[in-house]
C-alpha cells in the first residue's frame, strides 16, 4: 500500500494523446516562425540608467558631501574656546550619522559579482 501513492499514472486515449502531441508541434512551429518582438521603446534610457547605477555616482556624491560636512564641523568644533552641551550634541549626531551613511554606501550596488 505504501508504494501506491508514489506512482503517477494517467489513462489517456491514444488518439487524444497523439492529437495533443500534434497540437504541441503546431504551436512550437508557429512560435518559431513568429517574428521577434520589437525592441523596447526606451532601451537606450534603460541602458544609461544601468550604467549610472553601476558607476554609483549618487552614493559617492552623498558620501563626499558627508565627509566635507564632517571635516568642516569638526574643525569648527575644535576651534571653539568653550563648547556647550548643544554644540557637542550636534557634533555627536553628525559623527554618529557617519555610521549610517557608510552603511548605506557600502550596501548599495547591484550585488552582482
Amino acid at each position: 500500500m505504501e508504494g501506491d501513492h508514489t506512482r503517477n499514472e494517467v489513462q489517456v486515449d491514444l488518439d487524444k494523446y497523439q492529437a495533443m502531441l500534434t497540437r504541441i508541434d503546431e504551436l512550437e512551429d508557429a512560435a518559431a516562425a513568429a517574428p521577434p518582438p520589437p525592441a523596447p521603446k526606451y532601451q537606450g534610457v534603460k541602458d544609461l540608467a544601468v550604467a549610472v547605477d553601476s558607476w554609483r555616482i549618487f552614493p559617492r556624491i552623498f558620501i563626499t558631501t558627508y565627509i566635507y560636512l564632517l571635516y568642516y564641523s569638526a574643525m569648527w568644533f575644535m576651534g571653539l574656546p568653550a563648547p556647550t552641551m548643544e554644540q557637542a550634541g550636534l557634533i555627536s549626531v553628525i559623527v554618529g550619522a557617519g555610521a549610517a551613511w557608510f552603511g548605506l554606501y557600502a550596501n548599495t550596488g547591484s550585488g552582482k559579482t
